[in-house]
């Protein structure tokens, strides 16, 4: 029996108990599975392998592989798991910008949903940008645009107003997708996969029209994957995220990952501080100063009092 060859490469797809992986830049796709001893791992996690994530294989004599190594990852993102039998998902690993999508209407995205997924990027070392998608239709709502992007800017994160309509940024969106792996997240009803079509038309992904009745979108996309953008890039796709609960998240680090509260937190009189009822707390003085916006404080409060729950 010919030695089998050992290959490295990222895996972009995981349908069941298959895999398909390449190495990329090079989108030569190989379908594996994975050895036993390897599926429990890590057994906190629904899914050991995640898209995204560097494996090695050995190529078969048919042309498949066995994945038998998992690599460190530098970065990823994980929410509790609807699976109870199982502790959290891995969305996916080794992630060079996430892109949370997010519309003011139909549907309108919660805004603690937008900081629980914010606070798991800080957490996990997951660079990440908001996309403003839809913006075609807030023509009578400039004000809540407006405070919605202030919102954000003064929490530290960018937001990019995107129309698919009317092609507002989408080149914008092409190049900084270059030469990186982004993953495009958000609830079901955003326009996330009209919006990876309008990038790369060739892609063809389903899309679904809003539920007038619940105003909510359905879900189009099943499994996590990457896919080839033409104008270069890759970008993970991704089925609507309904809830977005928090993983391994202690109390008293939770304010390290609003960046706002970072900034002033050191000047807090007690340590840690929870900066609910101590005296003397640079955050509560900070949001009396409007410094930090009380919306985010809120969601702050939320987390803290909700654990990892979110509904």
């Amino acid at each position: 029996m010919d030695k089998e060859t050992i290959k490295q490469a990222r895996v972009v797809k995981h349908t069941g108990s298959h895999y398909l992986v390449s190495d990329l830049p090079e989108w030569k796709l190989t379908k594996c599975i994975v050895r036993g001893k390897l599926r429990l791992t890590d057994s906190r996690t629904t899914n050991p392998i995640a898209v995204g994530d560097m494996v090695d294989y050995e190529l078969q004599s048919d042309g498949t592989g066995i994945i038998t190594k998992i690599y460190p990852r530098h970065n990823y993102i994980i929410r509790k798991s609807a699976n109870l039998s199982k502790e959290s998902h891995i969305i996916a690993a080794n992630i060079d910008m996430a892109y949370l999508i997010v519309t003011l209407i139909c549907p309108k995205t919660p805004l603690p949903f937008i900081d629980r997924f914010l606070v798991t990027c800080e957490a996990y070392s997951v660079p990440v940008k908001i996309i403003l998608n839809k913006c075609d239709l807030y023509e009578e709502i400039k004000e809540s645009v407006e405070s919605f992007k202030d919102l954000y800017k003064s929490a530290g994160y960018t937001t990019i107003e995107v129309s698919c309509t009317t092609g507002q940024n989408i080149e914008i969106l092409k190049e900084e997708c270059k030469g990186k792996i982004t993953l495009f997240a958000g609830i079901s009803g955003v326009g996330k996969s009209t919006l990876i079509n309008t990038l790369d038309s060739s892609l063809n992904l389903k899309t679904r029209e809003i539920s007038e009745y619940h105003l909510q979108g359905k879900h189009t996309t099943t499994f996590y994957e990457i896919l080839p953008l033409r104008s270069g890039g890759f970008v993970i796709d991704s089925p609507g995220i309904k809830g977005f609960g928090l993983i391994e998240m202690k109390p008293e680090e939770l304010s390290h990952y609003f960046p706002e509260m970072l900034r002033v937190l050191d000047n807090c009189r007690f340590a840690p501080c929870t900066h609910t009822h101590e005296p003397d707390c640079a955050v509560k003085k900070a949001i009396d100063e409007g410094i930090i916006a009380p919306e985010r404080y809120i969601s702050y409060l939320g987390m803290l009092e909700e654990g990892s729950k979110y509904r």
